[in-house]
C-alpha cells in the first residue's frame, strides 16, 4: 500500500501500558534482558528530534507503568512504530492503559502579516519608519519558524513530561464554536500571552484530534520540574478560554527515560 501521508503535519500517538507482572515474572531467563534488546533496537532507528520518532517514558502516579510517544509522517509509519513497540514485549506482559492520537496542526489564529505590523504600530514602527523592514523581516521569520515547529515538532527532550486531553466546550451560552472568529481569536491571543510567561520551564504541544480521537486536542507539556507544570495549568485556568469554554481529561505524568533507565526504574 503506498503511503498516507498528511497534507501538513505528522502523525502522533500517545501510548501507555501496564506491565503484567505475574506474566512478567515467569518469563524464561533472559527474555528480559532480550525485550530491552529489541525495545532498545527500535528506538535507536526512530531518534528524532523530528519525525520518525520514538519517546519511552515511566508512569508516575499509578495510571501507568511506560509510555511512549511516537511520531510519524505517515499513517502506516506510525501503526508500524506502534506495532514495533508492542511487539518488542512478550506476549500478554504489556497491558493497554490509555492511548491518543491525533495529528500536529497550525491554530486558526496564528498570526497575519497584518498582525505583525499592529504589533510594531503599537511601539510607532510602521511602514516609513527606518526599521520598519528589519524588524517586520525579524516578525515574518520567526512566525514562519513558529508556524514549521507547530507543523513538524522536534519536541524538547525535558525530564518530565504531562499530557492531557481536551475540548471546548458545546453547552448552551457557553459554546466555544458559536463565538464569531475576532472573538475567539483575542481570547486565544490572552491564553497565549499566559503561556508564554513559562518559557524555558515549559515546552508545549498541541495536537488536534477532533474526528480521530474522543477528544478535539491533546496536550503535551515538557517540563523539568513537576511544579512548573502545576504553575502553568492552574495560572491558566483563570483565562476565559479555560474557565469558561475548557473541558479536560484525565492527565498523565510520566518521567523521560532511556529504555536501559526504564528497565531500571521499573525493575524489569
Amino acid at each position: 500500500m503506498a503511503g498516507i501521508p498528511l497534507s501538513r503535519g505528522v502523525h502522533v500517538a500517545h501510548l501507555f501500558f501496564r506491565v503484567d507482572r505475574v506474566r512478567w515474572q515467569a518469563l524464561p531467563a533472559g527474555e528480559s534482558s532480550s525485550t530491552l534488546h529489541r525495545l532498545g533496537k527500535i528506538c535507536e532507528a526512530n531518534p528524532g528530534p523530528g519525525a520518525p520518532r520514538i519517546m519511552t517514558f515511566a508512569g508516575v502516579g499509578g495510571k501507568a507503568d511506560l509510555a511512549f510517544l511516537l511520531f510519524a509522517t505517515e499513517l502506516q509509519q506510525l501503526g508500524a512504530l506502534q506495532r514495533d513497540v508492542e511487539l518488542a514485549f512478550p506476549a500478554g506482559t504489556l497491558v493497554p492503559a490509555y492511548s491518543y492520537l491525533s495529528v500536529t496542526e497550525l491554530p486558526e489564529y496564528v498570526a497575519t502579516d497584518d498582525d505583525l505590523k499592529a504589533i510594531l504600530a503599537r511601539d510607532a514602527v510602521v511602514p516609513g519608519h527606518p526599521q520598519f523592514e528589519e524588524r517586520f523581516a525579524a516578525a515574518q521569520k520567526r512566525n514562519a519558524e513558529y508556524q514549521h515547529y507547530r507543523l513538524y515538532p522536534e519536541l524538547e527532550d525535558w525530564e518530565i513530561m504531562c499530557f492531557y486531553p481536551m475540548n471546548k466546550k458545546r453547552s448552551g451560552s457557553d459554546n466555544w464554536f458559536m463565538l464569531d472568529f475576532d472573538t475567539r481569536k483575542k481570547l486565544m491571543g490572552s491564553h497565549a500571552k499566559t503561556g508564554r510567561k513559562y518559557s524555558g520551564r515549559i515546552a508545549q504541544l498541541i495536537t488536534g484530534s477532533a474526528g480521530i480521537d474522543d477528544w478535539e486536542w491533546g496536550v503535551t507539556l515538557m517540563a523539568h520540574q513537576l511544579d512548573a507544570i502545576k504553575e502553568i495549568v492552574y495560572e491558566m485556568r483563570f483565562d476565559e478560554v479555560s474557565a469558561r469554554y475548557a473541558e479536560f481529561g484525565a492527565f498523565y505524568i510520566s518521567m523521560r527515560l532511556s529504555p536501559a533507565e526504564l528497565w531500571n526504574h521499573l525493575r524489569l
